[in-house]
């Protein structure tokens, strides 16, 4: 189990898991074109390879020349805004891409696969959602990863292949060391903030301030991407030694609010902040965290960043080093 291959390794999720695999001893390889990850987040103790997740051949050989027995795949487009104007393009990367992998683990017998799901799946579902929960995705985004959970039930249920499918809540934060964090802008809370807090005059929007929350505004859990990180090493290492597939739900099982996260990004300046309250965004899920009941059953996992002030200044110092 040692040699495992990342796909989507020069991206946020992708580097954080790579630096951790690497710490913890693993031999890790990566794939990556990099049309959305980032040169300098590919870690220089893994080995490389630009290559598309599409090349059934590239990806194959890679497979096969390097021995590898786990799989954790995050290569995907995740801009749910560009979704809705390119979805040929997302079905091209996330679904085909995904079906791509799953063909090769089943001829070759790779014996354990990550997959990167999202709560995008359940769609308009509220309150503490369960894993069990209805899967309606709304948008392109959404659909698309639905597709690719499907696509892995149905290839490699009873196939000699272990399967863990994470279902990602909000990811945020930057590595310990400061050395990796997001770079790329997909209109995500945690980067608009972690921007505008430099600015000389900060002024942070907020859509809607009539929600059915207990201040009016979104409610979200949010979960720090090392956390993540090791809970992907985790579900490997367990999947492995039990030869058993598991869906699970990746978040804290906690809320926040955006105006919430705006007070206490606000105490990280002495400037003064300005709150514009906008419009309602049609479709915008008013709360939405994760019950994560089955994810510490399975694990006896312990966050270490839960903290919404560790988040946020985890954050804050990434994007000052940018």
């Amino acid at each position: 189990m040692k040699n495992v291959l990342v796909t989507g390794g020069a991206g946020f999720i992708g580097s954080h898991i790579t630096e951790l695999l690497i710490k913890k001893r693993f031999s890790v390889f990566i794939i990556d074109n990099l049309t959305s990850g980032h040169k300098r987040l590919i870690n220089k103790k893994a080995r490389f390879f630009r290559v598309d997740i599409n090349d059934y051949k590239k990806v194959s050989d890679i497979i096969k020349k390097n021995n590898i027995e786990s799989i954790i795949h995050l290569a995907a487009k995740t801009n749910v805004v560009e979704a809705e104007k390119k979805p040929k393009i997302y079905n091209n990367n996330n679904v085909k891409g995904t079906l791509n992998l799953v063909r090769i683990c089943k001829k070759l017998g790779v014996k354990n696969f990550i997959f990167s799901s999202s709560c995008a799946v359940y769609g308009d579902a509220s309150g503490h959602v369960k894993e069990n929960f209805s899967k309606k995705p709304k948008g392109v985004y959404g659909k698309t990863k639905l597709k690719g959970e499907n696509l892995i039930k149905k290839f490699l249920n009873g196939k000699k292949i272990n399967y863990g499918i994470l279902r990602y809540f909000n990811v945020v934060g930057a590595s310990p060391s400061n050395k990796i964090g997001q770079i790329n802008e997909d209109d995500q809370l945690f980067k608009n903030l972690s921007k505008e807090i430099k600015k000389r005059n900060p002024v942070f929007n907020v859509y809607g301030k009539d929600h059915k929350t207990y201040d009016g505004t979104c409610v979200r859990d949010f979960i720090h991407v090392y956390d993540l990180a090791e809970i992907h090493i985790m579900v490997l290492k367990k999947i492995n030694a039990l030869n058993k597939s598991i869906i699970l739900n990746c978040g804290y099982g906690k809320g926040s609010s955006v105006l919430e996260t705006i007070n206490e990004f606000k105490k990280f300046t002495k400037r003064k902040v300005k709150i514009n309250f906008k419009k309602k965004r049609n479709g915008d899920i008013v709360t939405m965290i994760a019950n994560v009941q089955k994810l510490k059953n399975f694990l006896k996992w312990k966050p270490k960043f839960s903290s919404l002030k560790l988040m946020v200044n985890s954050s804050i110092n990434w994007e000052k080093k940018l």
